[in-house]
């Protein structure tokens, strides 16, 4: 397996408004991002080159870019079964 090449945010400038990269104002990552291995140091702060807001990402769960957590689909229950499916399965005896 090719190892991936790390991510670097050259020609990044900071500006007033946060850090100015390829026209996208970028902020620094939130506590719950620290870990992942997306985050690349410029000067004094973290940033994440995947997503210019990490605190939006995290908003409403866990962010699908993370590499330091697992998403765990289907934890609240049983997946939903067509039970046009299951009365199949049933008749034939599986």
């Amino acid at each position: 397996m090719a190892k991936k090449t790390p991510i670097s945010l050259e020609g990044a400038v900071m500006t007033d408004a946060g850090l100015n990269y390829k026209g996208v104002i970028m902020e620094p990552v939130i506590e719950k991002c620290e870990g992942c291995e997306r985050i690349v140091p410029f000067e004094s702060s973290n940033y994440c080159p995947s997503y210019a807001k990490p605190s939006a990402k995290w908003a409403k769960g866990a962010c699908n870019f993370a590499t330091h957590t697992r998403n765990e689909a289907g934890k609240g229950g049983k997946a939903k079964v067509n039970p046009l499916k299951a009365s199949k399965r049933a008749a034939r005896g599986r």
